[in-house]
């Protein structure tokens, strides 16, 4: 059974515990860990709602960590890695192990939480797996050449498949989608995630439509659902698209 309590791994001890006392004011308790080496067992016996993993660790770092916890669906929670590295290379590296999103540091705390509550929402709505949502308009539920879109449960398919998708990644399809056709320029897709909070650059926008387009089995050489528009920007193909 989860617990309802988020763990902070970081071995920067006062950063954890103002981290920790930050949530603990905005209603989410925390607890916090230090040693990568513990930090393993304490997600698989503890079972947290959510974990803040740090990339660089004593004892054993967040990549490897993330990766042992969600091996075989060990731990089915939410994980949000930090990294004081400015690096895409860390970022991409963090997701490919698993990760549903990712932070640089320093990380201002009000946009940190609103990560957080992003997560539990999405993961929260997949847990409960309510039946398909009742569609009320483009705002709801997208179907896009294959793609099945639910906004309500945060819940994706490709001809039947469900494809679990990190929030970033859910939020860029779902802007996609709702203009499934029209070229999204990556300035456009840029400013629309700063706007909500994440540290966001036209740069950042391909390595998520890389990794997205890759979780979707969409072939980089020649996308057919993602399609690049050279010197634009991105576009969702409509191909049999319908809305409800």
């Amino acid at each position: 059974m989860p617990s309802n309590w988020i763990l902070i791994v970081d071995d920067d001890r006062e950063l954890a515990e103002l981290l920790a006392s930050f949530l603990q004011k905005n209603g989410l308790e925390a607890k916090i860990e230090t040693d990568g080496a513990r930090a393993t067992d304490r997600i698989l016996e503890e079972q947290p709602r959510l974990v803040i993993l740090d990339v660089m660790l004593p004892g054993q770092d967040g990549l490897s960590i993330c990766r042992q916890v969600l091996s075989g669906g060990a731990y089915r929670g939410p994980i949000l890695m930090l990294s004081a590295l400015e690096d895409d290379v860390d970022e991409v590296a963090g997701l490919e192990v698993g990760a549903d999103d990712y932070l640089t540091k320093p990380v201002r705390s009000r946009v940190l939480l609103a990560r957080i509550r992003a997560l539990l929402r999405r993961h929260e709505a997949q847990t409960e797996r309510p039946g398909p949502a009742q569609p009320a308009g483009d705002a709801l539920y997208k179907s896009v050449n294959g793609l099945q879109i639910d906004r309500v449960a945060r819940r994706v398919t490709l001809n039947g498949d469900e494809i679990e998708l990190t929030t970033f990644e859910f939020e860029l399809l779902w802007m996609l989608a709702l203009r499934a056709g029209d070229v999204l320029t990556r300035e456009e897709i840029s400013e629309h995630f700063t706007g909500l909070g994440y540290d966001s650059t036209p740069r950042t926008i391909d390595l998520r439509i890389s990794h997205l387009r890759k979780k979707l089995g969409d072939d980089p050489k020649l996308p057919r659902i993602i399609i690049t528009v050279r010197g634009k920007g991105y576009q969702l193909a409509s191909e049999q698209c319908a809305s409800h």
